[in-house]
């Protein structure tokens, strides 16, 4: 009975961010408990690549985060299957997962010797509680034991059966321009003969870049077919603007200089560190950086043991100097680190100091982040008015490819390819 009651609360609070969403229910990740902080989810031996299974692999998936309080809170877990577009599929519990849809979070751990006090949650995906039974995209959330109704947060992975094999490609030739400001990827999808009945009607294909949810793509027709493969070639909307290499900053040690970080002083009862003044990169000359394309590392440079639970939590603030206030839009603040926050996604401009700033709590590692700016009425972030597009620029595409075949009550995640531009 307490399992059927979360559900139907669970469904209750999805609902309740409709309105925030494009269609249906708003499954975007999202921190509902601002006490939940460093939430990483990756795999297992790579933790710098997107978040999805292979169906009967041996690469679990592990979700990490950690909860700021001094004392425990004993957490549980669920899943919902999602099609495609990201919306909850017409399967039935037991026809996606094994056994209950709902586990304990059993691995947690107190924090040693720093100024804020969490415990450290891990968990791995599947485990002996829960097997996945099918592919596709899944919602993975994260509430209270004795109090389903009350959801901390919730973020997205996939499983993929990885029976058809997607080649992808990137160059900045462009079907608009040569060289310049944009990058197109294109993409092939390789099966066995008489494995697909219409390649027309049966594939879904969601592009993304650098693990960004605003300005996805999802293509549905291939421009050519053979018998065992398609081709989706000169496609306008898989042209991307190319950006610009993700800001980096450090914050591994509280004693020392560190990379990007102007002063980093202890004022009571935590560590601030301020970034040097960013600026407007839109007018100036390509210079690469190796980056991890927005994903942040947690490490204290001065633990002699494990930094999930030795890194202290440090108040960093970011100042970006656009020479005043822009209208017609917001400046966001992007990085893995900031999804599922919306509230510290917002730069907020103060007049007296003329620049846009941003306090955010951030546990010690290694971060890449960028400005992106989102006009007014809009919700995709756009990278050339502060950022600058470059087609140098080195940029993260992943490719998921969905099959949905006549009859089929939810959308089959059969293959996925990632490629890197300027490589």
């Amino acid at each position: 009975m307490k399992h059927s009651s979360f559900i139907t609360l669970l469904c209750a609070a999805l609902m309740s961010f409709a309105a925030l969403a494009q269609n249906g229910v708003d499954t975007r990740t999202h921190i509902f408990d601002s006490n939940v902080r460093s939430l990483k989810v990756c795999l297992a031996n790579n933790m710098y690549m997107p978040p999805i299974l292979m169906l009967g692999g041996n690469n679990p998936l592990v979700v990490s985060f950690d909860y700021l309080d001094y004392e425990v809170h004993y957490l549980r877990y669920s899943v919902t299957h999602c099609n495609a577009n990201w919306q909850p599929s017409s399967l039935l519990e037991s026809e996606y997962v094994s056994g209950f849809n709902y586990a304990d979070i059993d691995d947690y751990e107190l924090c040693k010797a720093t100024f804020v006090h969490y415990y450290n949650y891990q968990f791995t995906l599947p485990n002996e509680n829960m097997e996945f039974l099918v592919s596709g995209n899944y919602l993975l959330t994260v509430y209270e034991e004795d109090d389903p109704d009350e959801i901390l947060f919730q973020t997205r992975f996939s499983v993929c059966e990885g029976n058809v094999h997607v080649y992808p490609q990137v160059t900045s030739r462009t079907d608009i321009e040569y060289n310049n400001r944009y990058q197109q990827v294109s993409f092939d999808v390789k099966y066995k003969p008489g494995q697909v009945r219409d390649p027309f009607s049966e594939f879904i294909c969601v592009v993304s870049q650098n693990s960004r949810e605003d300005n996805a793509v999802t293509v549905t027709r291939p421009m050519t077919v053979t018998v065992d493969h398609v081709s989706y070639e000169s496609n306008r909307s898989l042209i991307f603007p190319a950006g610009n290499e993700f800001r980096r900053f450090e914050t591994v040690f509280a004693h020392n200089m560190n990379m990007g970080v102007q002063s980093i002083d202890y004022y009571e009862p935590i560590y601030h560190a301020t970034l040097f003044l960013d600026k407007s990169r839109s007018n100036t000359q390509y210079l690469y950086d190796k980056t991890q394309f927005g994903r942040f590392t947690i490490r204290n440079g001065e633990s002699r043991g494990e930094s999930a639970v030795e890194a202290d939590y440090i108040m960093t603030h970011f100042n970006l100097d656009l020479g005043g206030k822009l209208t017609g839009g917001n400046v966001m603040l992007y990085g893995e680190f900031t999804e599922g926050y919306p509230a510290s996604q917002m730069m907020k401009y103060d007049a007296s100091s003329g620049y846009y700033s941003a306090d955010i709590l951030l546990k010690q590692g290694a971060y890449n982040y960028m400005y992106l700016w989102v006009p007014d009425g809009s919700t995709v972030g756009q990278t050339g008015r502060i950022e600058g597009d470059h087609y140098e620029t080195v940029n993260e595409y992943l490719v998921k490819v969905y099959q949905h075949p006549m009859g089929e009550r939810y959308d089959r995640l059969v293959g996925y390819g990632v490629t890197y531009s300027g490589r």
